[in-house]
């Protein structure tokens, strides 16, 4: 089956698709066009962004030309944004709004809570629980109002998604967007995800911004040659063969097209070289550490 046709059935019935083109750190009208253009004459469906990637504006602008331009309607794409930790409580019903005043596309996809704790909160501080309970009271309010079709969390940790589903105001989590890669992956959130019908989705595949360690990793630049793939290319589809989300960034039209072209099977001898690379090490925040 094509890769780029792989998809999710979610919480709410719609279908998410596996791959999506992720935008963190890329900005500014004349940007976002040229790989939102190139993105989508490769193939991408599922465009991810942000309230902190400062981006959803130059996002929308760019979707209102170039959806006619490859003869597609709103309802063919699927879009993600996400809430700022310093909008969780209250304030998270009036962001999704925003939010989809800047994107400028009649609903959302898929809202996400960006992160466990509240911006301006010490980490350890037991009001990081009540605010994102509160935030996910007002996004199952979005849900009803028809703003958004599914919602979701990112980087949950094990303790903090088992929290949310006691009390979801009648609402699950579709996604739950965490760091994932060979070097660093949890059985256990796994587990708990699949048990709960959560998609479980992929950020950092590649490793951290500006942090080759897992891009040059001897094994996966082995199995890249032998497989005749890029070594971008294993990683990612080493999530995608386990049915994890994945939303890769790139700049250049040569690895946006080269991070959808997964059509390849990674032998289980490799799989499991690959996934035995795992030491703990993270390339991004530690959500852990939030009460």
């Amino acid at each position: 089956m094509d890769c780029s046709m792989m998809k999710f059935k979610l919480q709410s019935g719609k279908f998410m698709p596996l791959i999506g083109f992720g935008t963190y750190l890329i900005t500014g009208n004349q940007l976002i066009y040229q790989v939102l253009d190139e993105a989508l004459a490769a193939g991408y469906r599922h465009i991810d962004t942000a309230t902190v990637y400062h981006n959803e504006t130059s996002i929308g602008q760019a979707l209102k030309v170039l959806l006619p331009k490859y003869n597609l309607k709103r309802e063919d794409i699927f879009i993600t944004s996400k809430l700022a930790p310093i909008d969780q409580g209250e304030g998270a019903f009036s962001a999704v709004q925003e939010s989809l005043k800047k994107l400028d596309c009649g609903y959302l996809d898929l809202y996400l809570i960006h992160w466990p704790g509240a911006g301006r909160l010490p980490v350890n501080s037991q009001e990081n629980n009540k605010l994102r309970s509160k935030s996910w009271e007002s996004l199952a309010k979005a849900v009803k109002a028809g703003l958004v079709k599914d919602i979701g969390v990112s980087n949950y940790t094990v303790k903090h998604l088992n929290e949310l589903l006691m009390n979801d105001y009648g609402v699950k989590p579709s996604v739950n967007q965490v760091e994932w890669h060979p070097k660093f992956h949890q059985p256990e959130l796994l587990n708990l995800c699949r048990q709960e019908g959560i998609l479980l989705q992929a950020y950092s595949s590649l490793g951290g911004t500006g942090n080759s360690n897992l891009i040059r990793d001897p094994t996966v630049v082995q199995i890249a040659a032998q497989l005749q793939k890029t070594p971008a290319q294993v990683l990612l589809r080493w999530a995608v063969q386990q049915n994890i989300g994945i939303i890769p960034k790139a700049r250049t039209e040569e690895h946006i097209k080269s991070n959808i072209d997964l059509n390849f099977e990674i032998p289980v001898e490799m799989m499991t070289r690959l996934s035995n690379l795992n030491s703990n090490e993270k390339f991004a925040w530690n959500p852990e550490v939030v009460a």
